[in-house]
């Protein structure tokens, strides 16, 4: 099986949950049902849930005979985290998009207000979801649960976005631009990882590895992410090209060009296989998301 396939799979698994998951739950009005279902069954790759399960499988030790399905419900509430995050971004008061994973955003079909509180649901829902069924033990659940608040609110992403936009326009420096993609995006990769390798059992340093992948495949992705917005199409992107550039965003090829943007990115992917390098053949699957990650065209 090749990562392509792998990451299919997984994804599969995740939203078959996620349907499974509202079906039984119920949404009413329907119109929040359809707001929530239009953004969470697009097209995206599911890439946070399945690093959780995948960074739990990688830790399970060899007479452990849980696997990465027994964590679902955790892996699949970072979906809804991340879902919200994106529904809110959208919105006119933020980066004022109209289009995400190929399809109009949330607001311009149910409107804004819908929209804020289908973002609302989907990132309270999240941890109803991730404590409603658990197989691990309670206090790992809490520990795990700590890590994840964290990297969404005031230590993370809330964090990252608020100073996304306030530094729209402002000449680009290397610490505002290291705080930005730190928060924004990969305090989530980063939780998404270490969550799951928490819910594991595992501690000290291998915990500390983990975190040392994760928060390097997090900013590798968000470099990515920018030379994406300049060299692939829209339809590649499923948003509109070149929307970093009109808004004046803080990027690494603003601050570097595209060349040293690729090397960064190249270089936080080889520190974070260096950090997983002790768990030998445990930890292909996780190798093989990182270096997907770093030659992805979307």
């Amino acid at each position: 099986m090749d990562i392509a396939e792998f990451l299919s799979n997984r994804k599969s698994e995740i939203m078959a949950y996620l349907k499974q998951y509202f079906d039984k739950r119920g949404v009413s009005p329907k119109i929040l049902s359809d707001s929530i279902n239009h953004s969470l069954f697009a097209k995206g790759k599911a890439i946070r849930p399945i690093l959780c399960l995948t960074a739990f499988e990688t830790c399970l030790e060899g007479d452990d005979d849980r696997n990465y399905t027994d964590i679902m419900p955790q892996g699949c509430a970072i979906e809804l985290i991340h879902t919200y995050s994106l529904i809110h971004d959208d919105l006119p008061a933020m980066d004022d998009d109209d289009l995400r994973r190929g399809r109009p955003t949330n607001h311009k079909v149910y409107g804004e207000a819908v929209a804020i509180l289908a973002g609302d649901a989907l990132l309270t829902e999240a941890f109803y979801m991730y404590t409603s069924s658990f197989t691990v033990n309670a206090l790992l659940l809490i520990e795990a649960l700590k890590e994840l608040s964290g990297a969404a609110g005031l230590d993370g992403m809330v964090a990252g976005q608020v100073m996304d936009i306030i530094s729209e326009s402002k000449t680009p420096d290397i610490e505002t631009l290291k705080y930005i993609h730190t928060n924004k995006t990969a305090a989530l990769l980063k939780a998404s990882v270490v969550t799951g390798a928490i819910l594991s059992g595992i501690k000290g340093r291998e915990l500390e590895a983990m975190g040392i992948y994760g928060e390097n495949i997090g900013m590798a992705f968000q470099i990515v992410d920018d030379i994406l917005d300049i060299t692939a199409t829209t339809q590649q992107l499923g948003k509109p090209k070149g929307s970093d550039a009109a808004k004046n965003k803080m990027t690494y090829p603003s601050l570097y060009g595209l060349n040293h943007s690729r090397k960064l990115a190249k270089d936080h992917l080889e520190t974070a296989l260096a950090s997983i390098e002790h768990s030998g053949e445990k930890a292909h699957w996780l190798r093989e998301i990182a270096d997907y990650l770093l030659k992805r065209g979307s």
